[in-house]
């Protein structure tokens, strides 16, 4: 019985980061670039009552055993690096990547970062930088008597300068990851390295399976709010159940200890 009652709670909880992560969803479904993230759960250890293969005479044993489950518990969350759908923005530094990779830029500490957001702003001296002020690597300066940016498919950036010649700035690189799922989220669209990622892989975007670049787009976000809406609700119902098992428990108990001889 009091088995019973720690299973039931264990769904609860798991149930409860389950919402946690729907609603992180749901609170960035207008955020340019993000993925949507998945709660994986597993059970947890099994009580072998008796264990299946058991003896039970000379010629013949159990068939299956008797086991009793402990609940469940959260495992992971694993990233879904699906494709967003496209915006149209006009802006000539904005940039989406319809396809596999992730923008570099250059961290505060020096380190560099990965995002898929290419909402692109210019400084006071012409540098490409994210909306935080981060230098997108590699590092590209727009004159500031340039007119006509332009961005080809394949990460080449030029302009017109003011007599007319077109000057070519440098190629926007693209790397990718042999497992993006394991990248560290830090906040502000911008993802870290580690060693379940493995290391970045720099490549010529719209070539070898990068994605090509899409000038005056954005990629939004590829959380699907009603998916999100359905999963809320089906966790809802799963916390809703778990919580009944454990008053059905409680009630259960509170007979056997109103029992008398």
């Amino acid at each position: 019985m009091i088995t019973s009652l720690y299973t039931a709670a264990s769904g609860m909880n798991a149930e409860q980061k389950k919402l946690d992560i729907i609603s992180n969803n749901l609170s960035n479904v207008d955020t340019t670039g993000y993925k949507s993230m998945r709660a994986e759960f597993q059970d947890l250890l099994y009580q072998a009552v008796k264990e299946a293969g058991t003896p039970t005479a000379q010629d013949s044993t159990l068939p299956t055993g008797l086991y009793i489950g402990h609940g469940t518990r959260l495992a992971a969350t694993n990233r879904l690096f699906t494709m967003g759908n496209l915006e149209e923005t006009g802006n000539s530094t904005d940039i989406a990547i319809t396809g596999d990779g992730f923008f570099q830029v250059q961290l505060q500490d020096g380190k560099i970062g990965y995002t898929r957001d290419g909402s692109f702003k210019r400084d006071a001296n012409g540098r490409l930088t994210t909306s935080n002020g981060l230098l997108v690597v590699p590092n590209i300066t727009i004159p500031q008597s340039a007119s006509g940016l332009s961005i080809s498919p394949d990460g080449i950036i030029s302009v017109k300068l003011g007599d007319g010649t077109i000057q070519n700035l440098g190629n926007l690189t693209l790397v990718r990851f042999v497992n993006p799922a394991g990248l560290e989220p830090t906040g502000n669209n911008i993802y870290l390295e580690t060693q379940a990622s493995g290391a970045p892989i720099e490549g010529v975007s719209g070539q070898d399976g990068y994605g090509a670049l899409q000038q005056g787009y954005l990629e939004k976000s590829n959380v699907e709010a009603v998916k999100e809406m359905v999963n809320m609700i089906i966790s809802q119902r799963a916390y809703d159940m778990n919580s009944k098992a454990i008053t059905s428990a409680d009630e259960m108990l509170r007979t056997v200890a109103s029992l008398k001889r």
